[in-house]
């Protein structure tokens, strides 16, 4: 019998938005855009019109779904000028790093057509969201949030399973094993110095590249080409949870925690936290704090 098992961190960072179900009109169509996450959409009626930049147009019949990669300039339309058209989409993102990046090089920008297990999973997976959110008053109920979060991380989880059934030889993978490394190593090394760098938390991504021995340029492009986003982008993100994390947890003043995501000053601490989480480093925790009270009912002590 084993004398000690550990358990182990987990930090998934979910995130969701823009998720609806939708019947629009013939000749509907939607301005080209472009996200920092992935999105979603499955076809309930009608037929659909993706058309991605620098790809061919992709017809999306009933049953088919699509997932669209982050930073991809992207259009939607109705095929249709006169039939009306139903569908669901959702925006997400989350923390794994490696997931990410198979997910840009196996499964994003493809059309699924409604047999594939993929598309049938990911029907079933809207459907089961739209449903826990039919009733608006109930949409911040505990309950109902977290049942939506348990839904899309079972997707996740049958999507790294799909994924493990994939020939990665004729896959037709964006980026090289060398640059998946590289990848790699460039997370790794961001994340070494947001979170265990205190003493010289001011670094940007040059410094990263110095440390790699990598050009800054060759850099870019890689983590870009991998994970879909800027490494800027992803390094403001881990200052991001740094900064939550220590604003709910520690007893650190908010100067000093501004020092310790390696913002300048307290200014610029506050505005880019406002801009990251819409509130500004003093309202967040207050609201950490107000949620975590004890307060008395009867006598009996619980958390609100």
């Amino acid at each position: 019998m084993q004398s000690f098992i550990s358990i182990p961190t987990i930090e998934s960072g979910l995130y969701m938005f823009g998720g609806h179900k939708h019947t629009v009109n013939g000749s509907w169509s939607f301005f080209e855009q472009k996200h920092q996450v992935f999105e979603l959409m499955v076809i309930v009626n009608g037929h659909q019109i993706t058309e991605i930049r620098d790809h061919e147009p992709i017809d999306l019949s009933p049953g088919d779904a699509i997932i669209i990669a982050p930073g991809t300039y992207h259009t939607n339309r109705n095929a249709s000028a006169t039939s009306k058209m139903t569908y669901m989409c959702l925006h997400f993102d989350f923390e794994d790093t490696q997931i990410r990046s198979r997910m840009i090089g196996l499964l994003v920008n493809h059309k699924y057509t409604a047999e594939t297990p993929l598309a049938r999973r990911s029907y079933e997976m809207l459907d089961k969201i739209i449903e826990y959110s039919r009733d608006c008053k109930q949409q911040n109920d505990f309950d109902t949030q977290v049942n939506i979060e348990i839904a899309l991380l079972k997707y996740l989880r049958d999507l790294n399973r799909l994924m493990g059934e994939v020939d990665y030889k004729d896959s037709g993978m964006p980026y090289t094993n060398k640059e998946a490394k590289v990848g790699r190593d460039i997370v790794m090394a961001i994340e070494n110095r947001v979170n265990n760098d205190d003493s010289n938390p001011s670094f940007n991504f040059s410094d990263i590249c110095k440390e790699l021995a990598i050009s800054n340029g060759y850099g870019h492009r890689v983590f870009k080409k991998v994970y879909g986003i800027t490494p800027l982008h992803f390094i403001d993100k881990e200052k991001y949870k740094k900064a939550q994390r220590l604003l709910e947890y520690s007893g650190n003043s908010i100067e000093e925690i501004a020092y310790m995501t390696g913002a300048a000053n307290m200014s610029i601490f506050s505005k880019q936290f406002k801009k990251w989480s819409g509130y500004s480093p003093t309202e967040y925790r207050k609201q950490v704090i107000h949620k975590r009270s004890v307060r008395s009912k009867n006598k009996v002590g619980y958390f609100e």
